[in-house]
């Protein structure tokens, strides 16, 4: 996993695209744009989960940039590779026959995980991408014309559906939405 200044997100001004890119070159756009127009209407969005993220623009640039995560110097040792210990509950004799697998517990489960993870069909995928989505629509769509019915195409995976009654809705909401709904933004394998 990056640094959460590295995770890609994309704001709005309004119903116009104000920034795409990393979390934190977009939270410097956006507090540029409110030094510009404080009462500006900006929303600002995980490109991976559909979700408004909530900015702290206080302070210098770079500290906005260290309080994402970013612009720290490495330290010694390994880089970070993403490993995020967490509990996992099993039965005695699911330990037993992890433990016998080669490479550890840790090994096998990864290898279970990306064996289901092919094996799905990206289904998984495909209903992530139509929550993410559906949680940007519901914040900048809500109230358009054709909403309800984007919706249930959306969920129903009817991409020429959804464009229709997407089409009369902002261009930039518009186009956001159906790359979050029906292409690979901001989703990784």
């Amino acid at each position: 996993m990056t640094d959460t200044a590295d995770h890609p997100c994309t704001a709005f001004d309004g119903e116009s695209l104000l920034a795409r890119g990393p979390l934190a070159q977009v939270a410097l756009a956006v507090r540029a744009r409110l030094a510009e127009r404080p009462d500006a209407s900006l929303l600002t969005f995980d490109d991976a989960t559909g979700r408004v993220i909530d900015l702290d623009l206080r302070g210098s640039e770079a500290e906005i940039v260290a309080r994402l995560g970013g612009g720290e110097p490495r330290g010694r040792g390994r880089p970070k590779l993403g490993v995020v210990a967490r509990e996992v509950t099993l039965l005695p004799r699911h330990w037993e026959w992890l433990s016998a697998q080669p490479g550890g517990a840790s090994q096998a489960l990864r290898r279970l995980v990306d064996e289901a993870r092919r094996g799905d069909g990206g289904q998984t995928q495909a209903r992530i991408a139509r929550e993410t989505a559906y949680r940007f629509m519901s914040a900048m769509a809500g109230d358009l014309p054709g909403f309800e019915e984007a919706s249930r195409a959306l969920f129903a995976g009817d991409e020429a559906g959804f464009r229709d009654h997407a089409a009369s809705w902002p261009g930039d909401i518009r186009t956001y939405a159906q790359e979050l709904a029906f292409s690979r933004l901001g989703r990784a394998d």
